[in-house]
């Protein structure tokens, strides 16, 4: 998370999840016959039997009689297990564009067959979620409290009510670590993670990795700069806190970094710049967020814009701030940003 949706983070503020309080009657026995009814989400691939164990990012310990089958999951995280084999059936978060085709962050997942509970921030249908009769919730957390993301403050406490709930933390820490996280998660619901199209995923990642660190040694000269639009602000993110950047840092990109001072108003991830401003920064590379709620680089008019060297080049890539957690879907982040600074002139 970084840039226009990290001003959601900073309104909600650091607050603690998994505080549970007392459901309304109607509520609970909406979930109680859903129960009954025997409504199912099997996950494809879930091979394993028994009691499930698992300790999430907040230290919280979800144990449960059998593997979960009835998931609901961030959209992210659903399109993540997803390309293990666990199928997700119940997802909240950015899922379906206006013209109900799936979200970026929706990754292979088919959306048309997808129960949704949120389409968009702040929106979660409590009721819904209670007749789906959840065994957990899975979502993403991108503060040190671990406060669920894309669950909202104001029905957290009844939505906890219904199901334990698991922290994936991506905050502050490098892509590496939620991607092991999610692994991990991944094979507790039971995917085959030792050998097939998982283990061949992780191999390649590891190799894009290399190879994103051998451009940024050869081409240290290269300035990147991560930045997102709205209609007002142009959002420059600095590399701390971002899983991606702090990530890329390490493999040795040499990055705009804005200082802690300018990154005030943007809760430490990001400084915010009038589009008179956008080129208070040189950049041989713009990556730009690549979310649907943010204005895409052909879509922006900004005059200014349209002067800056690396616009003017051609040397302006996606960028993927809240990634699809797979070794499948973060080897791309990887391998075109390598490509980028293979390839590019030095313009700034």
């Amino acid at each position: 998370m970084s840039n226009a949706r990290a001003t959601h983070l900073t309104r909600r503020g650091v607050l603690a999840a998994g505080g549970a309080l007392g459901l309304g009657a109607v509520l609970a026995a909406c979930g109680d016959d859903d129960a009954k009814s025997g409504g199912s989400n099997e996950a494809a691939g879930a091979g394993k039997s028994g009691p499930w164990t698992f300790e999430d990012d907040r230290g919280t310990t979800v144990k449960l009689d059998k593997v979960p089958t009835r998931i609901v999951a961030f959209v992210g995280v659903a399109a993540a297990l997803y390309d293990y084999g666990i199928e997700v059936k119940g997802v909240f978060g950015p899922t379906k564009t206006k013209d109900g085709k799936a979200d970026v962050q929706a990754g292979d997942m088919d959306v048309s067959k997808l129960t949704v509970f949120g389409n968009v921030w702040d929106q979660f249908s409590v009721e819904k979620y209670a007749a789906f009769a959840p065994e957990v919730l899975i979502s993403t957390t991108f503060d040190s409290a671990g406060t669920l993301w894309y669950v909202p403050e104001a029905s957290k406490d009844k939505i906890a009510k219904l199901a334990p709930s698991v922290a994936v933390s991506v905050y502050d820490r490098q892509l590496t670590q939620p991607l092991e996280r999610v692994w991990a998660l991944a094979e507790s619901l039971g995917a085959d993670l030792k050998s097939g199209k998982a283990a061949q995923a992780k191999k390649e990642f590891e190799a894009a990795a290399e190879r994103l660190r051998k451009a940024a040694k050869a081409r240290p000269e290269i300035k990147v700069m991560a930045g997102s639009a709205s209609q007002d602000i142009f959002y420059v993110s600095g590399t701390n806190l971002s899983i991606d950047l702090e990530y890329f840092k390490a493999l040795g990109v040499n990055f705009v970094e804005p200082p802690e001072s300018a990154k005030k108003e943007g809760g430490g991830w990001y400084e915010s710049l009038s589009w008179e401003n956008v080129d208070k920064y040189p950049a041989d590379i713009i990556m730009m967020d690549d979310r649907t709620q943010t204005i895409q680089p052909a879509d922006i008019s900004e005059g200014t814009w349209k002067k800056l060297p690396a616009v003017k080049a051609g040397q302006v890539i996606p960028r993927s701030p809240e990634p699809i957690l797979s070794y499948a879907k973060c080897t791309p982040l990887l391998t075109n940003l390598a490509e980028a600074i293979e390839k590019a002139e030095k313009v700034a």
